[in-house]
């Protein structure tokens, strides 16, 4: 087994990460167990859609809070709790003596910590529920005693000197099976060893990132309320080739389709002064999906883009291919994610999915336009 200074090299080598910067992590539950809360959606409507915490989850928000508290060059600007993990956006200020690594591993193992402490509080309650079937009430009334504390942790282990008391209240608890099960989640570590951490670095991103993490509540309102088009289909085939499929599959039923390939001598010579030829093709791509036809692109170059955000406001059908698979909870951007909730986009990819995977490479570019062509002449 790893040891505890090994689980932690998740950053990028040679990097410290110490410097004036913005981070978003997000931090996830094992097994995306809700212990944080539940997804609240009044009236089926997604954009009323908030989480109501779990008293663990106050705990978890109100320990993340503290962060500045001993990071003192730490802002925090964005914060989102969610049933089974956690976004949070922070603001380096000044260049820190530690990592970002070590801010979030300190927090890491604060909350470590409360979960310890609250899953002696677990117990002991559902001891006291059961109370009629303990053949001895002192020691009920021992562990009500010491559990008056719960959110002290030393308090609560000299409580549970008494494994065989215990064992015994559990037998008599109608669900024994999910207290333990609660209880040893909470007592290992209550997210994962391997936060996701990304800088941001490009001019926008921070607003994007800012607007992702407030609208993850309406999201998951939305893939619940609507979980077919958002459910990642394998092996879809398509030209004799295999993909992997996000959105309305009923879109490949439609016969007339184009591809949307903005090509590198049009955006040359407008750069020149000569753009007729490049406003005109844009232009013919959003003219032909006005006409019915389904446009086929990966939508790679800025102007190709353009045409998509265009496409994407007149509401039109559209087929995008994209250069990475689809992870087991995949959730388009906030770009196509109407789009998709509407049935209006279909999703597609030849590759499976790499958490690692950063940027597109020359060769995926080619290999991408060159299947929505094939995926445009099938019929």
């Amino acid at each position: 087994m790893a040891n505890e200074k090994e689980k932690w090299r998740w950053q990028e080598p040679g990097s410290a990460w110490k410097g004036v910067g913005i981070y978003h992590v997000t931090m996830v539950i094992p097994s995306r167990k809700p212990l944080l809360g539940r997804l609240v959606i009044p009236e089926n409507d997604p954009t009323q859609a908030r989480v109501q915490l779990t008293p663990f989850g106050n705990e978890i928000k109100e320990c993340m809070r503290t962060i500045p508290e001993y990071h003192p060059e730490v802002r925090i600007i964005g914060l989102r709790m969610m049933p089974d993990h956690v976004h949070i956006i922070l603001y380096v200020t000044r260049t820190m003596k530690v990592g970002i690594k070590t801010v979030v591993r300190g927090f890491w193992q604060g909350v470590k910590k409360i979960g310890r402490a609250y899953a002696a509080s677990i117990l002991p309650n559902n001891i006291r529920e059961n109370e009629r079937c303990n053949e001895s009430p002192n020691d009920i009334r021992e562990n009500e005693r010491c559990n008056e504390s719960p959110n002290d942790i030393r308090g609560n282990e000299r409580c549970n000197e008494s494994p065989n008391n215990i064992r015994e209240n559990e037998r008599c608890n109608e669900s024994p099976n999910n207290i333990r099960e609660n209880e040893r989640c909470l007592e290992d570590a209550v997210f994962t060893e391997f936060p996701f951490i990304r800088v941001m670095s490009r001019r926008g991103q921070l607003k994007a990132m800012i607007r992702y993490v407030q609208m993850n509540p309406q999201r998951l309102a939305t893939k619940r309320l609507h979980p077919g088009f958002f459910r990642v289909q394998r092996g879809v085939e398509i030209a004799g080739r295999a993909y992997d499929a996000v959105g309305n599959i009923a879109i490949l039923l439609e016969n007339q389709r184009a591809t949307v390939h903005v090509r590198r001598k049009m955006v040359e010579a407008a750069e020149r002064g000569e753009d007729k030829p490049l406003r005109d093709y844009m232009n013919s791509c959003v003219a032909a999906a006005r006409a019915g036809v389904v446009m086929v692109s990966p939508f790679i170059s800025p102007k190709e883009k353009e045409v998509l955000m265009v496409l994407i406001e007149e509401k039109h059908l559209v087929i995008h291919l994209s250069d990475n698979g689809f992870g087991e909870f995949f959730k388009p951007s906030d770009t196509l994610f109407e789009s998709v909730a509407a049935g209006r986009m279909l999703i597609l990819s030849p590759h499976s999915f790499d958490a690692d995977k950063r940027r597109i490479s020359r060769g995926e570019c080619v290999l991408l336009n060159n299947l929505a062509e094939e995926i445009a002449e099938e019929n």
